[in-house]
């Protein structure tokens, strides 16, 4: 019986459900570390717990090994497998397999998908293509790297996650307006990147014990940079149903190759891609982690199979059964403009009219919850059909007709 322990920081609904997942496996025995009290968790997660640890921050390296510790003394033995979901987890997680001797990836890989910097260090290293970047201490180092590179420029921490935190500067008097709100040290330095233009994609991967067994790509419309400066921006990504054409051959082939450059062995990865205008193509980061933003949900939908599951399985027993892709599938993001509660929602039956058919998920914004303050705003609509064109069709119409109101 495989002995696994799960770190769920937070219950929030996409952990929950590659926890319930998880918790599922048939002859697993579960184990959980997380920040919240346990009824917070839901029937189906607590029936099948065979520990639990409540710690004060699950992504402090030495928590997490105490608790990881605790476990395996009250089971007679150490965990076989230590997994979550969250990017920030990756280089704790993987701390604490090495101290624990836990087979997974090592804190060295970790570090490569989580450092930024050090991620475009390794992959110009291999000849693999990405943006200009410079990992600057100090404002004038900033300075001289935008002097050498031109702007726009993009502004990220080291460690981001889901394009939080990420700005595009436009000027020096932008540059040195974050730099005197933002300082960088040596302790905190700032990631600039030169500002790509073009379409945006992912790149979501599977492999197993260094094989690459399965790619998906998700087109974004518009990019997430964009989505983030313009709130009022409803944005769709879409999966096409061919994927086998010549215009994604490039990352077809730079894709598998910058995954071994920086250490995959078994897991889930999310790689975010440009194609500049004149065709070349740029990765801008990789994450050692399945997609957020429904785009797991959307990969399910497309290939008629469950990948939170296929996660789980992958990561406990090592094992993965590639699925054809027989749809296209897209989610349209729905934001409100303004500040506020949300009032109501309009157009909603017209796109229940026309596109109810296809409609396979829908979360929609409830009359009085908040806004949500993040790029995936206060609901999202998700559409399937076996063609491509059908899906891109109804996500313009969706994100054109559908207007959330706040107040």
């Amino acid at each position: 019986m495989p002995r696994v322990v799960f770190v769920a920081p937070f219950a929030a609904d996409t952990t929950m459900r590659f926890t319930r997942c998880t918790a599922a496996l048939p002859g697993v025995q579960l184990g959980l570390i997380t920040q919240e009290p346990l009824e917070k968790f839901p029937d189906e997660i607590r029936r099948q717990l065979g520990a639990y640890r409540r710690v004060g921050d699950a992504m402090v390296t030495d928590e997490l090994e105490r608790a990881t510790r605790s476990i395996g003394d009250e089971w007679g033995g150490k965990p076989e497998r230590l997994i979550g979901v969250l990017e920030q987890l990756q280089v704790p997680l993987a701390e604490v397999r090495e101290r624990l001797s836990i087979r997974g990836m090592d804190a060295a890989e970790a570090r490569n998908f989580r450092d930024k910097s050090r991620m475009k260090d390794v992959l110009r290293a291999n000849g693999l293509p990405c943006a200009q970047h410079r990992l600057c201490p100090t404002a004038s180092e900033a300075l001289e790297f935008a002097a050498r590179v031109g702007y726009p420029l993009v502004v990220k921490p080291p460690a981001g996650a889901g394009a939080r935190n990420t700005f595009r500067v436009d000027d020096r008097g932008q540059l040195e307006g974050y730099l005197r709100t933002q300082p960088p040290s040596d302790g905190a330095p700032v990631l600039l990147e030169e500002f790509i233009t073009g379409e945006e994609f992912s790149f979501d991967t599977v492999t197993l014990h260094g094989k690459h067994l399965f790619h998906s790509i998700n087109v974004y419309a518009p990019s997430p940079l964009d989505v983030l400066q313009n709130p009022w921006i409803q944005w769709c990504v879409m999966l096409p149903r061919r994927i086998d054409t010549p215009q994604f051959a490039p990352i077809f082939d730079a894709g598998p190759r910058a995954l071994d450059a920086l250490g995959i062995h078994t897991g889930v990865t999310h790689m975010e891609w440009f194609r500049r205008p004149d065709g070349r193509i740029a990765i801008s980061e990789v994450a050692a982690r399945p997609p957020g933003a429904q785009f797991s949900s959307l990969i399910s939908y497309a290939h008629d199979f469950d990948l939170y599951t296929a996660w789980a399985r992958l990561l406990v027993f090592e094992e993965f059964a590639k699925p054809e892709r027989v749809y296209s599938a897209g989610a349209a993001y729905l934001r409100g403009l303004g500040q506020g509660r949300v009032l109501g929602i309009d157009g909603l039956e017209q796109v229940q009219r026309e596109f109810g058919s296809i409609i396979v998920e829908a979360k929609l914004p409830q009359v009085g919850q908040s806004t949500s303050g993040t790029y995936e705003g206060e609901g999202f609509i998700i559409v399937r059909h076996p063609e491509t064109e059908v899906v891109e069709h109804a996500l313009r119409q969706i994100v054109s007709t559908l207007r959330v109101r706040l107040g």
